[in-house]
Protein backbone atom coordinates (compact mmCIF):
# COMPACT_ATOMS: atom_id res chain seq x y z
CA UNK A 1 0.00 0.00 0.00
CA UNK A 2 1.08 3.57 -0.55
CA UNK A 3 -0.25 7.13 -0.83
CA UNK A 4 -0.36 9.85 -3.49
CA UNK A 5 -1.78 13.08 -2.05
CA UNK A 6 -5.41 12.36 -1.03
CA UNK A 7 -5.54 8.85 -2.47
CA UNK A 8 -4.38 5.50 -1.12
CA UNK A 9 -3.37 2.64 -3.39
CA UNK A 10 -3.29 -1.10 -2.95
CA UNK A 11 -0.92 -2.50 -5.56
CA UNK A 12 0.03 -5.96 -6.75
CA UNK A 13 3.52 -6.26 -8.25
CA UNK A 14 5.23 -9.03 -10.15
CA UNK A 15 7.66 -10.33 -7.52
CA UNK A 16 10.41 -10.99 -10.07
CA UNK A 17 10.24 -7.77 -12.11
CA UNK A 18 8.36 -5.19 -10.02
CA UNK A 19 5.88 -4.72 -12.87
CA UNK A 20 2.39 -3.61 -11.81
CA UNK A 21 -0.21 -6.38 -12.17
CA UNK A 22 -3.17 -4.37 -10.83
CA UNK A 23 -3.78 -1.31 -8.66
CA UNK A 24 -6.78 -0.23 -6.63
CA UNK A 25 -6.95 3.50 -5.82
CA UNK A 26 -9.47 5.21 -3.56
CA UNK A 27 -9.91 8.60 -1.89
CA UNK A 28 -8.79 8.44 1.73
CA UNK A 29 -7.21 11.33 3.64
CA UNK A 30 -5.74 11.25 7.16
CA UNK A 31 -8.15 12.25 9.90
CA UNK A 32 -8.38 15.76 11.31
CA UNK A 33 -5.62 16.21 13.91
CA UNK A 34 -3.30 13.72 12.22
CA UNK A 35 0.38 14.34 13.04
CA UNK A 36 1.91 14.83 9.57
CA UNK A 37 5.49 15.00 10.87
CA UNK A 38 5.86 11.21 10.60
CA UNK A 39 4.08 10.78 7.27
CA UNK A 40 0.49 10.18 6.25
CA UNK A 41 0.55 6.39 5.95
CA UNK A 42 -0.98 3.98 5.21
CA UNK A 43 0.58 2.03 8.10
CA UNK A 44 -1.38 -1.23 8.29
CA UNK A 45 0.11 -4.34 6.60
CA UNK A 46 -2.24 -6.10 4.14
CA UNK A 47 -3.39 -9.63 4.97
CA UNK A 48 -3.39 -12.22 2.19
CA UNK A 49 -5.61 -15.24 2.92
CA UNK A 50 -6.69 -17.64 0.20
CA UNK A 51 -7.94 -15.61 -2.75
CA UNK A 52 -8.68 -12.53 -0.64
CA UNK A 53 -6.59 -9.53 0.30
CA UNK A 54 -7.64 -7.46 3.34
CA UNK A 55 -6.33 -3.89 3.73
CA UNK A 56 -6.95 -1.01 6.14
CA UNK A 57 -6.18 2.63 5.36
CA UNK A 58 -4.71 5.39 7.50
CA UNK A 59 -8.15 6.57 8.72
CA UNK A 60 -9.71 3.13 9.13
CA UNK A 61 -11.10 2.38 5.66
CA UNK A 62 -11.07 -1.42 5.24
CA UNK A 63 -11.32 -3.34 1.96
CA UNK A 64 -11.61 -7.00 1.00
CA UNK A 65 -10.17 -7.39 -2.50
CA UNK A 66 -9.96 -10.23 -4.98
CA UNK A 67 -6.30 -11.31 -5.01
CA UNK A 68 -6.25 -11.99 -8.75
CA UNK A 69 -8.04 -8.89 -10.03
CA UNK A 70 -8.04 -6.27 -7.27
CA UNK A 71 -11.83 -6.04 -7.46
CA UNK A 72 -13.51 -4.80 -4.26
CA UNK A 73 -15.62 -7.53 -2.64
CA UNK A 74 -16.72 -5.54 0.40
CA UNK A 75 -15.61 -2.62 2.57
CA UNK A 76 -16.07 -1.22 6.08
CA UNK A 77 -15.21 2.09 7.73
CA UNK A 78 -13.79 1.23 11.15
CA UNK A 79 -13.64 4.79 12.46
CA UNK A 80 -16.83 6.31 11.03
CA UNK A 81 -19.25 3.38 11.17
CA UNK A 82 -17.86 1.58 14.23
CA UNK A 83 -16.81 4.56 16.36
CA UNK A 84 -13.18 3.44 16.42
CA UNK A 85 -10.34 5.17 18.27
CA UNK A 86 -9.09 8.04 16.09
CA UNK A 87 -5.31 7.95 16.43
CA UNK A 88 -2.95 10.89 15.87
CA UNK A 89 -0.54 8.81 13.80
CA UNK A 90 -3.24 7.00 11.84
CA UNK A 91 -4.62 3.48 11.91
CA UNK A 92 -1.67 1.05 12.17
CA UNK A 93 -3.06 -2.32 13.31
CA UNK A 94 -3.03 -5.15 10.79
CA UNK A 95 -5.92 -7.61 10.29
CA UNK A 96 -5.54 -11.27 11.29
CA UNK A 97 -7.33 -14.37 9.98
CA UNK A 98 -9.06 -16.94 12.18
CA UNK A 99 -11.33 -19.63 10.80
CA UNK A 100 -13.69 -17.97 8.33
CA UNK A 101 -13.29 -14.54 9.91
CA UNK A 102 -10.87 -11.63 9.71
CA UNK A 103 -10.33 -9.97 13.10
CA UNK A 104 -9.45 -6.27 13.44
CA UNK A 105 -8.82 -3.87 16.32
CA UNK A 106 -11.22 -0.92 16.29
CA UNK A 107 -11.54 0.68 19.72
CA UNK A 108 -15.22 1.58 19.58
CA UNK A 109 -17.70 1.31 22.46
CA UNK A 110 -18.61 -2.39 22.74
CA UNK A 111 -16.86 -2.79 19.38
CA UNK A 112 -13.18 -2.50 20.30
CA UNK A 113 -12.36 -5.85 18.66
CA UNK A 114 -14.43 -6.99 15.67
CA UNK A 115 -14.52 -10.22 13.65
CA UNK A 116 -15.89 -9.88 10.12
CA UNK A 117 -17.03 -12.81 7.99
CA UNK A 118 -14.48 -13.09 5.19
CA UNK A 119 -17.08 -13.91 2.57
CA UNK A 120 -19.32 -10.88 2.84
CA UNK A 121 -18.01 -8.51 5.52
CA UNK A 122 -20.85 -9.15 7.96
CA UNK A 123 -20.01 -8.86 11.68
CA UNK A 124 -19.45 -12.29 13.22
CA UNK A 125 -18.88 -10.79 16.66
CA UNK A 126 -17.96 -7.42 18.16
CA UNK A 127 -17.24 -6.80 21.81
CA UNK A 128 -15.46 -4.89 24.61
CA UNK A 129 -14.71 -1.18 24.99
CA UNK A 130 -10.91 -1.02 25.13
CA UNK A 131 -9.29 2.00 23.51
CA UNK A 132 -7.19 1.05 20.49
CA UNK A 133 -3.49 1.78 20.03
CA UNK A 134 -1.08 0.84 17.19
CA UNK A 135 -0.42 -2.84 17.77
CA UNK A 136 -1.48 -5.95 15.83
CA UNK A 137 -3.09 -9.04 17.38
CA UNK A 138 -1.67 -12.54 17.11
CA UNK A 139 -3.02 -16.04 17.74
CA UNK A 140 -1.09 -18.13 20.29
CA UNK A 141 -1.74 -21.48 21.95
CA UNK A 142 -1.97 -20.60 25.65
CA UNK A 143 -3.25 -22.88 28.41
CA UNK A 144 -4.12 -25.45 25.77
CA UNK A 145 -6.40 -23.28 23.63
CA UNK A 146 -6.20 -20.71 20.86
CA UNK A 147 -6.09 -17.17 22.22
CA UNK A 148 -6.00 -13.86 20.41
CA UNK A 149 -3.43 -11.87 22.38
CA UNK A 150 -3.20 -8.17 21.69
CA UNK A 151 -2.13 -4.82 23.10
CA UNK A 152 -4.80 -2.16 23.47
CA UNK A 153 -4.03 1.39 24.61
CA UNK A 154 -3.78 0.57 28.33
CA UNK A 155 -3.59 -3.20 28.59
CA UNK A 156 -2.64 -6.57 27.16
CA UNK A 157 -5.66 -8.84 26.74
CA UNK A 158 -6.39 -12.45 25.86
CA UNK A 159 -9.54 -13.04 23.78
CA UNK A 160 -11.29 -16.18 22.55
CA UNK A 161 -10.88 -15.66 18.76
CA UNK A 162 -14.01 -17.67 18.02
CA UNK A 163 -16.41 -15.73 20.24
CA UNK A 164 -14.70 -12.55 21.40
CA UNK A 165 -14.96 -13.58 25.07
CA UNK A 166 -12.44 -11.87 27.35
CA UNK A 167 -10.19 -14.51 28.95
CA UNK A 168 -7.84 -12.22 30.88
CA UNK A 169 -6.53 -8.64 31.10
CA UNK A 170 -3.19 -7.22 32.28
CA UNK A 171 -2.69 -3.46 32.68
CA UNK A 172 0.38 -2.14 30.82
CA UNK A 173 -0.08 1.58 30.21
CA UNK A 174 2.15 4.50 29.29
CA UNK A 175 1.71 8.26 29.01
CA UNK A 176 1.20 8.32 25.25
CA UNK A 177 -1.10 5.27 25.01
CA UNK A 178 1.32 3.74 22.54
CA UNK A 179 1.46 -0.02 22.97
CA UNK A 180 2.84 -1.28 19.66
CA UNK A 181 5.39 -4.11 19.75
CA UNK A 182 3.63 -7.50 19.52
CA UNK A 183 3.89 -9.92 22.47
CA UNK A 184 5.88 -13.16 22.12
CA UNK A 185 5.21 -16.52 23.76
CA UNK A 186 8.20 -18.50 25.06
CA UNK A 187 8.14 -22.30 24.98
CA UNK A 188 7.57 -22.45 28.73
CA UNK A 189 4.40 -20.33 28.40
CA UNK A 190 6.02 -17.09 29.57
CA UNK A 191 4.43 -14.26 27.63
CA UNK A 192 6.91 -11.47 26.78
CA UNK A 193 5.66 -7.90 26.35
CA UNK A 194 7.34 -4.52 26.00
CA UNK A 195 6.44 -0.88 25.36
CA UNK A 196 7.80 2.63 26.09
CA UNK A 197 8.19 3.98 29.63
CA UNK A 198 6.85 0.93 31.50
CA UNK A 199 9.42 -1.35 29.85
CA UNK A 200 9.28 -5.12 29.43
CA UNK A 201 7.92 -8.02 31.47
CA UNK A 202 7.44 -11.75 31.44
CA UNK A 203 4.00 -13.04 32.43
CA UNK A 204 2.70 -16.46 33.46
CA UNK A 205 -1.02 -16.71 32.77
CA UNK A 206 -3.32 -19.45 34.02
CA UNK A 207 -7.08 -19.85 34.12
CA UNK A 208 -9.55 -17.54 32.43
CA UNK A 209 -12.38 -15.17 33.21
CA UNK A 210 -12.96 -14.74 36.95
CA UNK A 211 -10.43 -17.52 37.61
CA UNK A 212 -7.62 -15.96 35.57
CA UNK A 213 -4.30 -15.58 37.40
CA UNK A 214 -1.42 -13.48 36.04
CA UNK A 215 2.02 -13.75 37.60
CA UNK A 216 4.73 -11.24 36.68
CA UNK A 217 7.83 -13.44 36.52
CA UNK A 218 10.17 -10.52 35.88
CA UNK A 219 10.14 -6.89 34.73
CA UNK A 220 12.67 -4.27 33.62
CA UNK A 221 12.65 -0.73 32.28
CA UNK A 222 15.97 -1.28 30.51
CA UNK A 223 14.15 -2.84 27.53
CA UNK A 224 11.61 -0.61 25.79
CA UNK A 225 10.77 -2.06 22.38
CA UNK A 226 8.73 0.64 20.65
CA UNK A 227 7.31 0.52 17.13
CA UNK A 228 9.86 -1.77 15.47
CA UNK A 229 9.68 -5.53 14.99
CA UNK A 230 11.50 -8.00 17.23
CA UNK A 231 12.83 -11.50 16.52
CA UNK A 232 12.62 -14.55 18.78
CA UNK A 233 15.48 -17.06 18.57
CA UNK A 234 15.35 -19.75 21.24
CA UNK A 235 14.85 -18.17 24.66
CA UNK A 236 15.97 -14.72 23.49
CA UNK A 237 14.28 -11.77 21.84
CA UNK A 238 16.42 -9.45 19.71
CA UNK A 239 15.28 -5.97 18.79
CA UNK A 240 15.65 -2.21 18.78
CA UNK A 241 15.03 -0.63 22.18
CA UNK A 242 14.44 3.05 22.87
CA UNK A 243 11.95 5.69 21.82
CA UNK A 244 14.37 8.36 20.59
CA UNK A 245 17.35 8.11 18.26
CA UNK A 246 19.94 6.77 18.59
CA UNK A 247 18.61 3.43 19.75
CA UNK A 248 20.20 0.24 21.08
CA UNK A 249 20.04 -3.20 19.55
CA UNK A 250 19.52 -5.52 22.51
CA UNK A 251 18.94 -9.10 23.56
CA UNK A 252 16.70 -10.17 26.43
CA UNK A 253 16.01 -13.61 27.87
CA UNK A 254 12.25 -14.08 27.78
CA UNK A 255 12.22 -16.50 30.72
CA UNK A 256 14.38 -14.53 33.15
CA UNK A 257 14.56 -10.92 31.91
CA UNK A 258 18.38 -11.11 31.74
CA UNK A 259 19.89 -8.59 29.28
CA UNK A 260 23.27 -9.97 28.14
CA UNK A 261 24.05 -7.00 25.87
CA UNK A 262 22.90 -3.69 24.41
CA UNK A 263 24.75 -2.24 21.41
CA UNK A 264 24.94 1.41 20.38
CA UNK A 265 25.37 2.76 16.87
CA UNK A 266 21.94 1.97 15.39
CA UNK A 267 18.95 4.11 14.55
CA UNK A 268 15.57 2.59 15.45
CA UNK A 269 15.40 -0.59 13.41
CA UNK A 270 13.28 -3.49 12.23
CA UNK A 271 14.70 -7.01 12.06
CA UNK A 272 14.09 -10.27 10.24
CA UNK A 273 15.82 -13.62 10.77
CA UNK A 274 16.79 -16.12 8.07
CA UNK A 275 19.52 -18.72 7.50
CA UNK A 276 21.16 -18.05 10.86
CA UNK A 277 21.46 -14.32 10.18
CA UNK A 278 19.67 -11.30 11.58
CA UNK A 279 19.00 -8.65 8.95
CA UNK A 280 18.55 -5.25 10.58
CA UNK A 281 17.05 -2.35 8.60
CA UNK A 282 17.17 0.92 10.52
CA UNK A 283 14.90 3.90 9.93
CA UNK A 284 17.74 5.80 8.23
CA UNK A 285 17.78 3.16 5.48
CA UNK A 286 20.95 1.33 6.55
CA UNK A 287 20.77 -2.46 6.14
CA UNK A 288 22.97 -4.53 8.47
CA UNK A 289 23.90 -8.19 8.07
CA UNK A 290 24.51 -9.57 11.56
CA UNK A 291 25.01 -12.83 13.41
CA UNK A 292 23.03 -12.84 16.68
CA UNK A 293 24.04 -14.81 19.74
CA UNK A 294 23.01 -14.52 23.39
CA UNK A 295 26.60 -13.44 24.12
CA UNK A 296 26.98 -10.83 21.37
CA UNK A 297 25.76 -9.33 18.08
CA UNK A 298 28.39 -9.53 15.33
CA UNK A 299 27.93 -6.97 12.55
CA UNK A 300 29.26 -8.64 9.39
CA UNK A 301 28.53 -5.81 6.95
CA UNK A 302 26.26 -2.83 6.32
CA UNK A 303 25.12 -0.69 3.39
CA UNK A 304 23.22 2.60 2.98
CA UNK A 305 20.33 1.19 0.96
CA UNK A 306 17.23 3.36 1.40
CA UNK A 307 16.26 6.87 2.42
CA UNK A 308 14.72 8.02 5.67
CA UNK A 309 12.11 6.98 6.77
CA UNK A 310 12.40 3.21 6.30
CA UNK A 311 9.90 1.78 8.78
CA UNK A 312 8.54 -1.21 6.86
CA UNK A 313 9.73 -4.63 8.04
CA UNK A 314 11.78 -6.43 5.33
CA UNK A 315 10.37 -9.61 3.80
CA UNK A 316 12.44 -12.61 2.68
CA UNK A 317 11.15 -15.20 0.21
CA UNK A 318 13.72 -17.81 -0.81
CA UNK A 319 16.87 -15.82 -1.60
CA UNK A 320 15.07 -12.56 -2.32
CA UNK A 321 14.62 -9.75 0.20
CA UNK A 322 12.00 -7.04 -0.35
CA UNK A 323 12.54 -3.66 1.34
CA UNK A 324 10.99 -0.21 1.10
CA UNK A 325 11.07 3.32 2.44
CA UNK A 326 8.45 6.07 2.03
CA UNK A 327 9.03 6.38 -1.72
CA UNK A 328 10.69 3.25 -3.10
CA UNK A 329 10.35 -0.52 -3.04
CA UNK A 330 13.11 -2.84 -4.19
CA UNK A 331 14.03 -6.52 -4.41
CA UNK A 332 17.51 -7.70 -3.44
CA UNK A 333 19.24 -10.95 -4.34
CA UNK A 334 20.74 -12.34 -1.13
CA UNK A 335 22.73 -14.98 -3.05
Amino acid sequence: MYRTEDQESVIKLNAKTGETVWEHKYDHSPSEGHVHQFGDGPRSTPLLFGNQLFTIGVAGKMHALDKKTGEVQWSQDLWTDFGGTVLQHGYASSPIAYGKTVIVLVGGEEKSIVAFKMKNGEVAWATHSFKNSYSTPKIVKLNGKDQLVTFMAHELVGIDPGTGELLWRHEHANQFEQNISMPILADNDVLFLSSPQVGAAGLKISGEGDDAKIEEVWSTRKIQFYHASTVQIGDYVYGSTGTMAPAFMAAVNMKTGEIPWRKRGFAKANSIYADGKLYVLDEDGVLYLTKPRPEDLEVVSKIQLLDKVAWTVPTIVGKTMYVRDNKHIMALDLG
